[in-house]
């Protein structure tokens, strides 16, 4: 697991090291430095022509480290110093100094020449307007040119927090991120504008995070640790018992992704309650799971099936119909396990929110279309700002919700952030998030708690997407192919 921090929480990070640990704000600057040097020799960047960038913040006082470094090698850095020297913060005005005194060549005007390398240190984190004027047209200049790109922390023009462009940003090909990843990097469209990120250790320890609120990831390593442990003295029920309520008429497909998917995790065993025109073709598809099925709305049968059942998951090709509503109405007013809502149960959901609050055991797993339609709100305020939509939404309703899309968010009430990196396009298929639903469902009966059983789906199922597009393309991945793709990812786990 690693970190990500919002530019706020770096900067607390910051203080906390150089108030609490007693390092000088300098020494955190010339670390960083060295750092992004380190890491583009690594890389062998052309660093004999390079253009560093530089603000009038903490960023381009890092920036004007960097070009004293790349001097003192002997190369030929060039300064284009954007920012307002008078207006400087005080670290920034003693690295001007201090390449001054080198000899480092600073300018306040743009040379248009060929360069080897741009390194931007513009803005950094913290940026919270428009990029307007001479800084719109700095950046837009930089960008036409054909150097190697680098930004220093983030890409100036980025949020920090949302990932969202202020107006115009740079391009880069390369981030080296200092210290940590900063959420902006990691969400669209920020993510784009990052290329290549690196993450360099500059001083600051973990120690020096805010303890109130934590945004994460898992690392494709992690995986090995986060699978259920399965204990050679065991049965089938040891590992939980699944009931998939899922496919209306002639949506056998969801039913059959759901519950195999299930299995994949380690379920030990999966029912799906399915129209009846469904039995057969789930029979021959899937012979492990047992099927129930319906005609009709049954109220006894419900019952006896929540009974045996230690995890739902519902709405994977239900429908919207009448009986579709009867059926996930009753079981949030009377099923006592946890609840997986998916597809046409959040459908249903949209026209009728007040039926989460019969129920506080579930979990929700909606794309961004799905989640408007929940909050009642556009997809491009959404698509904006999903962490605040989202912080507001488990805060009302005492819910799990995963909320899909290129980076697929985890919140509960507990306001610790999953935000994972695993997955790629070739994921955007019909089908993908009924494996989600099941893999999830299957970590859920063998006893994890609602919120590990979905973030760790959530990063399986981007392994298991990331190791299908290895394997077949980006174009030609199929939703049974994640399924498929979980014997590789899980696997290892058994050699422990």
């Amino acid at each position: 697991m690693r970190y990500i921090l919002t530019g706020e929480q770096m900067r607390y990070a910051d203080a906390y090291t150089i108030e609490k640990m007693g390092v000088p704000s300098m020494v955190l600057m010339e670390r960083a430095a060295l750092s992004v040097v380190k890491t583009l020799e690594d890389e062998k960047a052309d660093l004999r022509r390079a253009l560093i960038v530089c603000g009038s913040g903490n960023n381009g006082g890092d920036g004007l480290a960097i070009a004293r470094l790349l001097f003192l090698k002997g190369l030929e850095p060039e300064v284009w110093y954007l920012g307002n020297l008078k207006n400087a913060s005080e670290e920034n005005k003693m690295q001007y100094k201090i390449a001054d005194n080198y000899g480092v060549s600073i300018r306040n005007t743009f040379e248009e020449k060929e360069y080897s390398v741009i390194i931007d240190c513009i803005f950094g984190t913290g940026l919270k307007r428009k990029v307007e004027g001479a800084y719109k047209t700095a950046i837009e200049q930089l960008n036409g040119l054909s150097a190697v790109k680098v930004s220093v922390d983030i890409p100036s023009g980025i949020s920090d927090t949302t990932g969202q462009i202020w107006g115009t940003a740079f391009k880069a090909d390369i981030t080296v991120c200092l210290a940590f990843e900063k959420l902006g990097t990691v969400l669209f469209p920020g993510a784009e504008y990052a290329g290549r990120k690196y993450v360099t250790d500059i001083g600051i320890a973990e120690s020096a995070l805010q303890e109130e609120r934590r945004f994460y990831t898992y690392e494709p390593e992690d995986r090995y640790s986060l699978l259920p442990k399965r204990k050679e003295n065991s049965h089938k029920g040891s590992y939980g018992k699944v009931l998939m309520i899922a496919g209306s008429k002639g949506m056998a497909g969801a039913a059959f992704l759901n519950a195999k998917a299930a299995y994949s995790m380690g379920a030990g065993l999966v029912q799906i309650y399915t129209h009846e025109e469904n039995r057969i073709i789930l029979q021959q598809l899937l012979p492990e799971a047992i099927i129930s099925t319906y005609t009709e709305f049954d109220k006894t049968k419900l019952k006896e099936l929540f009974d045996w059942a230690d995890v739902v998951a519902i709405g994977s090709g239900l429908g919207k119909t009448v009986l579709a509503e009867q059926i996930l109405t009753y079981a949030l007013q009377y099923a006592k396990m946890p609840c997986i809502i998916d597809g046409d149960g959040l459908g249903i959901l949209a026209e009728d929110i007040a039926l989460l609050e019969h129920k506080k055991q579930i979990i929700l797993t909606p794309h961004v279309k799905e989640m408007s339609r929940l909050l009642q709100c556009e997809i491009t305020e959404l698509k904006e700002d999903g962490m605040k939509f989202l912080d507001d939404f488990v805060r009302d309703y005492p819910v799990v919700c995963a909320l899909k899309d290129a980076r697929t968010i985890v919140m509960g009430e507990d306001c610790n952030v999953y935000v994972n990196t695993t997955g790629n396009e070739s994921m955007a298929k019909g089908g993908s998030g009924d494996v989600l639903v099941g893999m999830t469902a299957g970590l859920l009966a063998q006893g994890l708690g609602r919120r590990e059983a979905c973030e760790r789906a959530v990063f399986l199922h981007g392994l298991c997407g990331d190791y299908a597009k290895q394997k077949n393309g980006s174009y030609s991945v199929l939703a049974s192919d994640l399924i498929d793709a979980a014997a590789e990812v899980t696997k290892m786990r058994d050699k422990e």
